[in-house]
């Protein structure tokens, strides 16, 4: 059931994931069999919003895709699972963004998207003039809506939450200082400030916004920092992985799901760590989200 309350907005990139399982990723150049396929919608912030749906909140989607058919396959896919696609821009004459994912048997990937550089352009419409929000998600995919609704989020009170991945420097060098919480991989973090742990990059991230400071480190956990405080970490939960593809992008959902509702930090930080885990043991990319009652019970089966 879908609570009553005001939607999260994600903001950021749709595209349609071909996602090609093999035994071993490729070393070189050649031709490889892939063991299971699977068709996809994707991208960082619908994955995130498939996520909040997931967990039961209202989430809407703020993307651009093209007037085809992979468009079309993109708005039907995340329809289907309850996310708002009335923001969704349609695009005419532009191939809507796709990406290639090979995963291996131990839940690696190689990932080659591509977006047309016409999905990208400012946005021409506001969904903060039709309707309000309870916090906005965005990604740095679509740099010129993210700036935007970054903006608008704070002006209105809301979390701003910046989801920080590899991108161009002076692109994430702008969102930074925008959010009001800084959630980055290490490898996001590392193109700003090179660094080799999470906390080495919490502290480095720290000295460039007055934001809360996140950094994620897959398997190795996540290490956080509130302004003014101290750097704190925690481990990941260990499962047994099957596919890792989109697990950050779940961390993100249920993140933006528990600080809207109001939950401590650090308790938040645990409910987003459970569903990433509970994704990694499951096949099929953004597929694998979790409900609420999925992380409850596993964060039950593993209280002290």
């Amino acid at each position: 059931m879908t609570e009553a309350v005001p939607p999260i907005l994600c903001v950021g990139a749709l595209t349609c994931d071909l996602m090609l399982h093999v035994p071993r990723l490729p070393q070189g150049p050649g031709k490889y069999l892939a063991d299971r396929v699977a068709l996809v919608a994707a991208g960082m912030a619908t994955s995130a919003a498939t996520a909040i749906a997931r967990l039961g909140c209202h989430v809407a989607l703020w993307a651009s895709a093209g007037e085809d058919a992979i468009g079309d396959f993109l708005v039907a896919e995340i329809g289907r699972e309850g996310i708002e696609t009335s923001h969704v821009r349609r695009v005419p004459g532009v191939l809507s963004a796709i990406a290639s994912i090979t995963l291996d048997a131990r839940g690696e990937r190689i990932v080659v998207p591509h977006y047309d550089p016409a999905l990208l352009t400012a946005p021409g419409s506001d969904p903060f003039a039709a309707r309000d929000f309870i916090g906005v998600l965005v990604d740095v995919r679509w740099p010129a809506a993210a700036t935007h609704a970054l903006n608008a989020a704070r002006t209105a009170g809301i979390p701003a939450i910046l989801d920080l991945d590899v991108g161009a420097p002076e692109i994430l060098a702008g969102l930074v200082p925008l959010a009001s919480h800084v959630v980055a991989s290490l490898d996001g973090a590392s193109v700003l400030c090179p660094s080799s742990s999470s906390a080495h990059a919490v502290m480095a991230l720290s000295a460039m916004t007055d934001a809360c400071v996140i950094v994620t480190e897959g398997a190795d956990g996540l290490s956080w920092c509130v302004p003014g405080g101290d750097i704190r970490s925690m481990p990941a939960f260990h499962v047994e992985t099957v596919d890792t593809n989109a697990a950050g992008d779940i961390f993100h959902g249920a993140l933006a799901v528990a600080i809207t509702r109001g939950l401590l930090l650090e308790e938040a930080l645990r409910f987003a760590s459970a569903a990433a885990a509970i994704k990694c043991s499951r096949y099929g990319g953004r597929s694998g989200a979790p409900t609420r009652v999925e992380v409850e019970g596993f964060l039950k089966a593993r209280q002290p």
